[in-house]
């Protein structure tokens, strides 16, 4: 007997009711989707490095969705959120904003010390934890506590660079320019307080302010005054200026300079001119001795059919350290999965991470290296 259209409408809810569970899509819906912000200048004359740092942090939020986790019960499926800073910092603060407003749990970056000094109160007010490599010291001397930076300081670079402009390079007479930022001047400070514990005379400290014809002025006040070294704070589209300055201008001195500098992409626009006497200072060893290393450079090279330039690898150890952080507090809040992050261990491709009180790195070994054929080699350890 057939039953009446109303009937079989009613009696559809109670059948749906009693269905078996495996015919509803409950995995899809207990889901935890987890968005991680990412801020670096993806425009501009930085937009090399932040781009090699997005390719990093992509890499990692792939290979966390490839373990298929689970963090509080629900499988976690991870996505970027990706800000262009402009390596400006009033452009970071709007950017912190949007990421805030967009309830992400963490942020990796900013890039640059000033954007990250400018938008550090802001994401710290907000609970969401911050993982930069910004080097300037003021970020972490602020005491926020979801503030965490992965690498070395000015402080350690600087240093570092000038210990080996006094006891390798055997300078004595050394020109600092510095392009106005807070990584520029940090760096720049350090290196000046270091470079005179270590007997070396600071014939200058001018500022470029990221203003290449600049340097043709500032080089023409040494002509003939025996300089045999200039440190510069800055990035390396202004580095590789400063150098086709100084080989145009004659100036027969060491280039040196921090991690912003060491990179493929300072060769490519200094040309030739690289490869004499410049050097920079770079947090952690070179890449590829160790086996994890080699494991991300092949995955970074079948991807994007390149070698990482900087801090794509810091950026990628970033995001693995917040999943890793996560599963370990069985949470996607921030504040609970900050203090395990603070707390934790963990073996990086760069290096191990371990924070100290200030969230900074316990132990932040960093590297010397010299162009040659237009790349940053590491020089021999003494």
């Amino acid at each position: 007997m057939r039953r009446p259209f109303e009937a079989i409408v009613l009696a559809f809810p109670l059948a749906a009711a009693f269905a078996p569970a495996v015919f509803l899509p409950r995995a899809a819906m207990a889901q935890e989707s987890i968005d991680i912000g990412f801020s670096s200048p993806l425009t501009g004359p930085q937009a090399l490095a932040g781009k090699d740092n997005q390719a990093g942090a992509n890499m990692a939020i792939a290979e966390l969705n490839g373990k298929k986790l689970t963090i509080g019960g629900k499988p976690a499926v991870f996505r970027l959120l990706p800000e262009d800073d402009q390596a400006n910092p009033k452009i970071g603060v709007a950017m912190a904003a949007r990421l805030i407003d967009a309830k992400v749990k963490a942020i990796v970056g900013p890039y640059n010390s000033d954007v990250a000094i400018a938008a550090s109160r802001m994401i710290n007010d907000a609970g969401i934890v911050m993982i930069t490599v910004g080097s300037n010291p003021r970020i972490t001397q602020q005491g926020f506590r979801s503030i965490f930076r992965a690498g070395p300081n000015d402080n350690q670079l600087g240093g570092e660079m000038a210990i080996y402009a006094a006891n390798q390079l055997n300078l004595k007479k050394v020109l600092v320019i510095e392009d106005g930022t807070a990584y520029g001047k940090g760096i720049a400070d350090a290196f000046v307080a270091a470079a005179r514990a270590g007997k070396i005379e600071i014939a200058g400290r001018k500022s470029s302010a990221e203003k290449p014809d600049a340097f043709d002025a500032i080089l023409a006040s040494i002509k003939g005054k025996q300089v045999d070294g200039i440190f510069y704070g800055g990035y390396y589209a202004q580095a590789a200026a400063l150098k086709t300055a100084m080989k145009k201008m004659a100036i027969d001195a060491a280039l040196m300079g921090g991690d912003a500098i060491c990179n493929t992409e300072a060769g490519k626009l200094a040309g030739a001119a690289i490869n004499d006497k410049v050097y920079c200072v770079q947090g952690g060893a070179r890449l590829g001795a160790r086996a994890v290393e080699r494991t991300f450079l092949t995955g970074y090279r079948q991807l994007y059919g390149k070698s990482p330039s900087s801090f794509g690898a810091n950026f990628y150890d970033g995001v693995k350290m917040i999943g890793a952080a996560m599963q370990k507090a069985d949470s996607a809040d921030p504040a609970r999965f900050a203090p395990v992050l603070a707390s934790m261990r963990y073996a990086g491709v760069v290096g191990d991470y371990e924070f100290d009180a200030a969230h900074d790195l316990k132990n932040s070994p960093v590297t010397i290296y010299q162009f040659k054929n237009g790349e940053p080699i590491a020089v021999p350890a003494n």
